[in-house]
């Protein structure tokens, strides 16, 4: 009688767990970069939308500054600032204000004190 020897299997079922894991570490390493610049590039996205939206603010801002600013009464404000004048009005400086409150206040004092009497 024959003796019918058992042929191994080289591709049994440990071999191809093994193999499968390979596969899906191989698949994992190969969508990694990827899903990671994806991540990155989501991230930052919100990084600029949220300064884009921080700049639309501010220029919001600046254009209604810029609206009351540049409106007649704001101009005139500015002018006479500037010591611009009205046709027709006369410009006076007056100097020294600090000597002439001190002069007002002794001469109120000095008043003051005299009718106490």
């Amino acid at each position: 009688m024959a003796v019918k020897k058992r042929r191994r299997r080289i591709g049994g079922p440990i071999a191809r767990r093994w193999f499968a894991l390979g596969a899906l570490a191989l698949v994992g390493l190969l969508y990694y970069r990827p899903l990671h610049d994806y991540f990155n590039a989501r991230s930052q996205r919100a990084v600029q939308l949220a300064e884009v939206r921080k700049l639309q603010k501010e220029r919001t801002a600046l254009q209604q500054r810029l609206r009351r600013a540049s409106s007649d009464a704001s101009l005139e404000a500015q002018a006479r600032t500037l010591g611009y004048v009205r046709r027709g009005e006369h410009l006076f400086i007056v100097k020294d204000i600090p000597q002439w409150r001190r002069r007002q206040h002794s001469s109120r004092h000095a008043a003051s004190r005299g009718h106490g009497r």
